[in-house]
């Protein structure tokens, strides 16, 4: 999102999520070819998750037509470090490391051990949950605890003071809260700049943050009782999680102005790309719908 954007940010990273993520499994599993591609359901399910990649291929070209059209001052007003490469590079590594988050939520073992010891069957994945999230919390933990120590900012946490001991840090902060972007030269002459040093909004900080973390921890809460629901296919539950996120994400992205100043084409090409991901959650749900009533016989 730093380099892309939310809209095609999110909607390459998620692509490259869905794509892996749902299809690893069953291959590793050695189900692919027996339950997917040997059973009309399963074909079925396979062509959403294909009609997904197309969508989120379409937002791709989308996202290079406004490259193309839109100036670099346009495009630094929406995203300040919009960089079509970077952008592509990060997205390409992150969406698919970011696919054994699916890998972690199959976690099996663990469920059938909760349903042995009396869990109701829509329930059984919250458990994994806590073997997953904890992976993620340890390597974020221990990366920001580096840079704590490194940069001697681990009071920040519980000061809302600045750090005295770095007045060019606390001259930056308050110099940009003044005025935007201002030269060296006016930086250096601003007498305000060691004696008015912003302090930081603590309270507000910590909500906002709590609330993040819970908001994005209850995407996976509800996706562990969806999956339950999936029958014999439940690994494209996957794909509708990812589908369904790529189009908020670019929805949202429209709201905050990320596309304005594209042509009358790119927001076509936009629109279609939304059109073809919500008709691939509906045909994965049709595939699942066959699943169940045994079609695939």
């Amino acid at each position: 999102m730093r380099y892309l954007g939310m809209s095609l940010g999110m909607a390459m990273v998620l692509g490259y999520c869905a794509a892996f993520g749902t299809l690893m499994p069953p291959i590793f599993n050695g189900q692919f070819f027996t339950m997917v591609i040997g059973t009309r359901s399963g074909l079925v399910v396979l062509t959403g998750i294909a009609v997904c990649l197309i969508g989120i291929v379409v937002a791709g070209v989308a996202g290079v037509s406004k490259e193309r059209e839109m100036s670099e001052e346009q495009k630094k007003v929406a995203i300040k470090e919009f960089s079509l490469q970077k952008g592509i590079l990060v997205a390409t590594f992150s969406g698919v490391m970011s696919a054994c988050f699916s890998y972690g939520l199959a976690g099996d073992p663990i469920k059938q051990l909760t349903l042995k010891h009396g869990t109701a069957n829509l329930w059984q994945g919250l458990p994994v949950l806590v073997v997953v999230l904890l992976g993620g919390f340890t390597t974020n933990f221990v990366w920001c605890l580096a840079l704590n120590i490194r940069n001697k900012t681990g009071h920040e946490y519980f000061s809302s003071n600045p750090h005295d001991s770095n007045p060019s840090r606390d001259q930056a902060t308050t110099i940009e809260t003044a005025i935007d972007a201002p030269s060296e030269e006016m930086a250096e002459h601003l007498p305000y700049a060691k004696t008015s040093p912003v302090r930081a909004p603590m309270f507000p900080n910590c909500l906002f943050c709590a609330l993040a973390g819970t908001t994005w921890y209850f995407q996976f809460f509800f996706y562990t009782m969806g999956e339950t629901q999936m029958g014999v296919y439940k690994f494209s539950s996957w794909t509708l999680h990812m589908a369904s996120i790529i189009i908020f994400s670019t929805l949202w992205g429209i709201g905050l102005h990320e596309w304005r100043g594209a042509s009358a084409r790119t927001l076509r090409l936009l629109a279609l790309a939304i059109a073809v991901l919500v008709g691939s959650t509906i045909i994965v749900g049709y595939g699942n719908y066959l699943g169940t009533l045994g079609a695939s016989q």
